[in-house]
């Protein structure tokens, strides 16, 4: 077996990130007893590129999609996740139910990022990202993750905090993917979250 981390980890590193709104009939399919959150119809959806970095735990990539879901304040439920880490994967299966798979992810220079299934046969996405103005101090923000873990519904508590700044970003979808609900869309807002910090689990 992997070893990995007990809970919570604490992690850091650089975060890039798209919010899309989606028609309710086009989401991912959502743990049993997890209800999206809807306005005017539509829910939203978010796909990031996360470096993790010294002096965090644990350092990898990763590229995950998340949906807005009901919960104890803000909540997100993680629908499609891939990291180029076994420990990580280990323990996000094992401690939070979190379904990362494997993937060959490359981030160039910070700024752009392909994902690929882990046997490189099948891309999944591509994008490219430009920050632009910013808060020059680290915000916090606390949310939950609700995820199946056991046949049970699990909501793990996550505390951050970063120095967000608004970007533009670019992104390429295999619309036959596992991330094709996403593709040929325009996503709401992008955002780079610069050094953040990130507490994640109880």
């Amino acid at each position: 077996m992997t070893e990995y981390p007990p809970e919570p980890w604490r992690l850091a590193g650089q975060a890039y990130l798209s919010v899309w709104r989606l028609p309710v009939a086009e989401l991912p399919a959502l743990p049993e007893g997890v209800t999206p959150v809807v306005v005017a119809g539509r829910a939203f959806v978010t796909a990031a590129w996360i470096e993790y970095q010294p002096p965090g735990q644990l350092s990898y990539h990763e590229l995950l999609s998340t949906v807005a879901v009901r919960g104890r304040g803000a909540a997100a439920s993680i629908t499609e996740i891939w990291v180029d880490s076994e420990v990580s994967l280990a323990g996000g299966r094992a401690l939070w139910g979190i379904p990362k798979d494997l993937a060959a992810l490359d981030f160039q220079h910070g700024r752009t990022f392909t994902a690929s299934a882990s046997a490189g046969e099948d891309w999944i996405a591509t994008a490219a990202f430009t920050p632009r103005a910013g808060l020059p101090i680290a915000a916090p923000a606390g949310f939950e993750v609700a995820q199946t873990l056991n046949g049970r519904l699990k909501r793990s508590p996550v505390r951050s905090s970063a120095r967000p700044r608004l970007a533009s970003a670019s992104w390429n979808v295999n619309p036959k993917g596992p991330l094709g609900y996403l593709a040929q869309r325009t996503p709401l807002v992008n955002l780079h979250l610069r050094d953040f910090r990130l507490r994640f689990g109880g």
